[in-house]
């Protein structure tokens, strides 16, 4: 498909055909309507008060596979991690750059939006939410980890939002929570930052963010960030039929307490050879966690 999208009275059809071209698995629309609507968000974080022609948040996804996302921490989670990144950043550039020609004023906002641990330890939070983009524009629902869940893939995916001046027809929101509130997410992260209550809007668990970015901020040195346990271990996806890996609540939740005895254990062997090479995940024949932290 050329690079240059179609006519404008097909606009949504276009772009949808686009992002597929160019490697989506996912894509939605929300106007820009839903941030209010839905009030879950400051309105200082709300896009049009990032950018006042903003209209209509096209919103694309990428898939994480898996059985890498299983590996974490390792290189291949990291390079993986890395690569689909830069594909996102490269697919909502594209669009935004087709869209601007077209005459339809468009930016994009870049899949993380922070630059470093550091400012996220000093500033624990991203300038624009794709979760809750990805939410009003139909794609899934916040689980209660804060990550988006999708029927597909579960919360194992990546996102980047287009903002564009055009009126493009929104997608459905989802009606049903797609999180089954199994708690694994919780139950399973290593500096246990994912506290087992809700929130003040009773929904969401009590997530501390500047743990979680000290935590990846020692990943980082280990060069195995990021850490992804919150949406390895989630039980929802397709994708968890396609990889025949349904079922694997038990050995998610005794993952770590096997690893305290060391990294032999047979039913982790290729999680841990794969976590050996390529990072320091491994040290002295054990995988660090966050209670040894500066400790080896």
């Amino acid at each position: 498909m050329p690079d240059n999208l179609g006519k404008n009275d097909d606009l949504k059809k276009d772009i949808i055909n686009y992002a597929a071209c160019h490697g989506a698995d996912l894509i939605g629309f929300a106007s820009v309507e839903r941030w209010p609507e839905y009030n879950e968000i400051p309105p200082d974080f709300w896009p049009t008060a990032l950018w006042s022609m903003a209209r209509t948040v096209i919103v694309m996804g990428m898939q994480m596979p898996l059985p890498i996302v299983d590996t974490t921490p390792s290189i291949l989670h990291r390079e993986t991690y890395g690569a689909c990144n830069r594909e996102l950043d490269a697919l909502a550039f594209g669009l935004a750059r087709c869209l601007n020609k077209m005459g339809h004023a468009s930016i994009f906002f870049t899949r993380d939006g922070y630059g470093s641990i550091k400012n996220i330890i000093e500033k624990p939070r991203a300038a624009f939410s794709h979760a809750f983009a990805a939410k009003y524009a139909g794609l899934g629902t916040v689980s209660r980890s804060h990550n988006l869940l999708t029927p597909d893939f579960g919360s194992r995916v990546r996102l980047v939002s287009v903002f564009t001046a055009a009126e493009i027809e929104p997608d459905q929101v989802m009606e049903n929570d797609l999180c089954i509130n199994c708690k694994l997410c919780a139950k399973c992260c290593p500096p246990k930052v994912l506290r087992d209550e809700v929130d003040k809007d009773g929904y969401y668990f009590k997530f501390d963010a500047v743990g979680c970015a000290r935590w990846h901020e020692e990943l980082t040195r280990r060069r195995a960030y990021p850490c992804g346990i919150c949406t390895k271990v989630c039980p929802v996806g397709k994708d968890r039929e396609l990889y025949q890996e349904k079922n694997m609540s038990n050995k998610y939740r005794e993952e770590l307490k096997a690893l305290e005895k060391g990294i032999e254990d047979p039913e982790y062997k290729s999680w841990n050879h794969i976590r050996k090479y390529g990072s320091w995940a491994v040290k002295n024949g054990r995988i660090f966690d966050f209670g040894r932290e500066g400790k080896e």
